[in-house]
C-alpha cells in the first residue's frame, strides 16, 4: 500500500515536471520572438534616419557651400571688433556672432562632405561677396574695399560701420536661410536655417538699436 501510494506521488511529480518545462519553454520562444521583433524596429527606424541625414537635394547642397563663406565673413568682422570697437555692447554681440558661427561652418562643412559634395561656393564666387564679373555674389555680403575700410575704423566710427555692415549682412543670410526653408529637402539643414533666421533676425533688431544711439 505504501509502496503503490509513493509510485503515484513520483509519477504526479513526473507530470507536474514535465509541464512545467514545457510551459517554460514555450514562454522563451513566446520572449524570444518579443525580443526579436523589438531589437529589429529601432535598427530599421536608426538606418531611415540615417538614409535621411546624408541625404540632400540642390538647394541644401547650395545653402551650405554659400552659407560656409557668408558665416567666414561674420566671424572675419567679428574678430576686429575686439581690438577697434569703442562700444561694449559692439563687442559683446560680436563675440556672440563668432561663437554661433563658427561652430555652424563646421557642422556644414561636415554635411557637404557627408553628401559627396564640394565644400567651396560655387564657382565664380569669392567670400567677399564679388562674382567674376564684379558683381555681388552672396546676399548682403561686403565687398573688399567695404572691409579694408572696416578693418581701417576704430572707436566711434568702427561702431557705427560694424553695425551697418552686419545689418546688411545679416539680412542677407536671412533671405539665404527663408530660401533653404522653402526648397531645401534635408530635415537638419532646414532646421539650421530656421535658426539662423530667428538668431539673425535678433541680432539686426539689437543692432539697430545700438546704431540708433551712437
Amino acid at each position: 500500500m505504501m509502496r503503490t501510494s509513493v509510485m503515484r506521488r513520483a509519477l504526479l511529480t513526473g507530470v507536474t515536471l514535465s509541464a512545467l518545462l514545457a510551459s517554460t519553454a514555450a514562454c522563451g520562444d513566446d520572449m524570444s520572438g518579443m525580443d526579436h521583433g523589438s531589437g529589429n524596429s529601432p535598427t530599421v527606424t536608426a538606418s531611415a534616419s540615417a538614409q535621411a541625414a546624408t541625404t540632400a537635394n540642390d538647394a541644401d547642397v547650395m545653402f551650405a557651400q554659400m552659407m560656409i563663406p557668408h558665416h567666414r565673413q561674420a566671424v572675419e568682422m567679428a574678430d576686429l571688433a575686439p581690438t577697434r570697437a569703442n562700444d561694449p555692447e559692439v563687442k559683446d554681440l560680436a563675440a556672440k556672432i563668432k561663437a554661433a558661427q563658427d561652430p555652424e561652418i563646421v557642422t556644414m562643412t561636415g554635411w557637404l562632405t557627408a553628401w559627396g559634395k564640394p565644400t567651396a561656393a560655387p564657382e565664380g564666387h569669392d567670400m567677399h561677396g564679388t562674382s567674376s564679373s564684379g558683381t555681388s555674389a552672396m546676399a548682403g555680403m561686403a565687398n573688399d574695399g567695404q572691409m579694408n575700410e572696416l578693418k581701417a575704423a576704430k572707436g566711434s566710427e568702427f561702431d557705427k560701420m560694424f553695425a551697418q555692415m552686419m545689418i546688411a549682412h545679416h539680412n542677407g543670410a536671412i533671405e539665404m536661410a527663408k530660401t533653404e526653408q522653402a526648397n531645401g529637402s534635408n530635415p537638419e539643414a532646414k532646421a539650421l536655417a530656421a535658426q539662423i533666421e530667428a538668431d539673425q533676425a535678433a541680432e539686426v533688431q539689437t543692432l539697430q538699436k545700438i546704431l540708433d544711439r551712437l
